[in-house]
């Protein structure tokens, strides 16, 4: 019994050695955010001020125009309250926001008539409707773009001329930005008549296969002379070097390049869905930017966050049992 009460007290205090850095630094972030609230919003509460009737600090509306931010606030310190509840911020609250993700997640879903308690289906304007396309093209494209990339990385390592070819591509590729080349993309497809998740999903996996290649290279690689020359004295062919030898060798690599690549293969969702604006956390955050809704593109910004950090997780989840079931240290 001792020991399972010295098992437990070492993990309690594993677990708040881990867990209080990371508290500290998320408690000091929402502090300097709500401290940078205040000077981004200052002029248009000042203004609503103004139109109220109060006595601000310069009484003109031009002359604040000449005025630094921070200059003002310190001027006009009685009127501050209001930055942090300003219906049109530049920068919202963080307890703005999260009423938006509140409003967006579990009040339209449950309260609202377009809900799924009401209708049976997801509504349009919930976050959660517009996470799940977002996450359908990314899993798509993370899934063509790292099977593409160990295929690219299988012929680069076998052979000389992809090698030499293949890879300054490869390379070269990574250097158009993906904000030029998505809308070219979307018209080039929809003029083929492909439409809905796969031009999303190529964009995705256009930012997703690079790391996996780069990572699965030099994986593969990993197995030096003398090993090589075992699996020879063995008659072990190409493949069997393969299988046996270089793919084991390569998983760590793979799944450092994973992580990356299911990162990467979000950011090409999301501004793969900006020209299209037919759903998905970029469309989401359009729409926001467009109406001068700061609260929804925050929401949203953090619904990819959360996506970030829950596929990497999966990921990390899949390397730890893939790593035990072979032997490793998981």
């Amino acid at each position: 019994m001792r020991v399972f009460e010295d098992q437990g007290h070492r993990r309690g205090t594993v677990v708040k050695g881990r867990l209080l850095p990371v508290l500290a630094v998320v408690a000091a972030l929402f502090a300097l955010w709500y401290v940078a609230v205040v000077p981004m919003n200052i002029r248009e509460v000042l203004s609503s001020a103004e139109r109220e009737g109060a006595v601000v600090t310069p009484s003109s509306a031009v002359e604040r125009q000449q005025v630094g931010r921070i200059a003002l606030v310190f001027m006009n310190l009685e009127h501050i309250g209001p930055s942090w509840s300003s219906d049109r911020s530049r920068l919202p609250s963080p307890h703005q926001v999260a009423r938006e993700i509140w409003a967006s997640t579990w009040d339209e879903e449950v309260n609202s008539r377009r809900g799924i308690v009401q209708t049976g289906s997801l509504s349009n304007r919930s976050l959660i409707h517009h996470g799940i396309i977002t996450l359908s093209a990314t899993v798509v494209g993370f899934l063509i773009g790292a099977g593409l990339g160990v295929l690219l990385a299988i012929g680069i390592v076998h052979n000389r001329a992809m090698d030499m070819s293949v890879m300054p591509w490869a390379i070269v590729s990574q250097t158009i930005p993906i904000v030029a080349i998505a809308p070219m993309i979307i018209v080039v497809l929809n003029a083929a008549g492909v439409q809905g998740l796969l031009p999303k999903a190529i964009i995705s996996a256009y930012l997703s296969f690079f790391p996996v290649v780069v990572g699965m290279v030099k994986g593969l690689r990993t197995p030096d002379a003398m090993q090589l020359d075992q699996m020879k004295t063995w008659s072990a062919g190409q493949g069997a070097v393969l299988w046996k030898l270089r793919l084991p060798a390569s998983v760590p690599y793979l799944f450092a390049s994973l992580k990356i690549a299911i990162a990467a293969s979000l950011v090409g969702t999301i501004v793969g869905e900006l020209p299209v604006q037919r759903g998905g956390l970029g469309a989401r955050m359009l729409a926001g930017s467009y109406y001068g809704n700061t609260e929804q593109i925050w929401a949203a910004l953090f619904a990819a966050a959360l996506m970030a950090a829950v596929l990497i997780w999966a990921v990390g989840w899949i390397e730890r049992r893939t790593m035990r079931a072979m032997g490793g240290q998981p």
